[in-house]
């Protein structure tokens, strides 16, 4: 069992770091193409785990452009029963501060092209995202950040933006009103794929 890491800052890899050891680079090839890049796996304290950059290892790839579909299946078929997935985004609110995290529970989607279920031709899945993030994952990020003096909040609402470009003013005043607390341009639809594939999946969002 792997546990992913999903991330979505550009200078963000756990292989630059070097923490991973027994390190390989998985190329993997899903019924809806391929991942977003190949799939670094490797250890860390004993536990396997797999980093898959969203946008690319040279961030090249467009955030409606992310095959997430892709994404979560080869992450499933290599494995992985976890996903703890990191987010850039904007606060909306003046106490959420930059060098602050948000481990998010709730989101919005504002997203108009992106396909958020792999049941499109012959059945359909209706799945319920009231609580879109795993509970448990979510405990440890926050017991965490609590242990290592992280300034975190414990809950927030992500409205996820279709991108690449920023909301305007109008926007975001419209995004807080209907209770958002960060804006982003990821993590939907790919917390509701990873429910779909039966994957426990929690983000930060930063």
């Amino acid at each position: 069992m792997y546990i992913g890491f999903y991330e979505s800052t550009k200078n963000a890899r756990v292989n630059d770091v070097k923490l991973l050891k027994n390190i390989k680079e998985i190329e993997m090839r899903t019924p809806y193409g391929p991942p977003s890049d190949s799939i670094t796996v490797g250890e860390l304290n004993g536990r396997r785990l797999a980093f898959l950059p969203r946008h690319g290892k040279k961030h090249t790839i467009r955030p409606t452009d992310v095959n997430s579909r892709a994404n979560i299946i080869a992450l499933k078929k290599l494995g992985v029963h976890r996903i703890l997935a990191t987010s850039t985004v904007g606060s909306l609110r003046e106490d959420f501060k930059p060098g602050e995290v948000v481990v998010v529970d709730q989101f919005i989607d504002r997203t108009t092209r992106r396909e958020e279920s792999f049941y499109t031709k012959k059945r359909v899945c209706h799945i319920s995202v009231a609580e879109p993030f795993c509970p448990e994952l979510r405990q440890v990020l926050i017991e965490t950040a609590q242990a290592i003096d992280v300034n975190a909040h414990n809950t927030g609402t992500f409205v996820c933006i279709e991108g690449p470009r920023f909301s305007t003013k109008a926007e975001s005043r419209m995004h807080k009103m209907w209770g958002a607390d960060v804006v982003g341009m990821t993590i939907v639809p790919e917390c509701v794929l990873a429910r779909e594939a039966e994957i426990c999946y929690a983000a930060i969002a930063a």
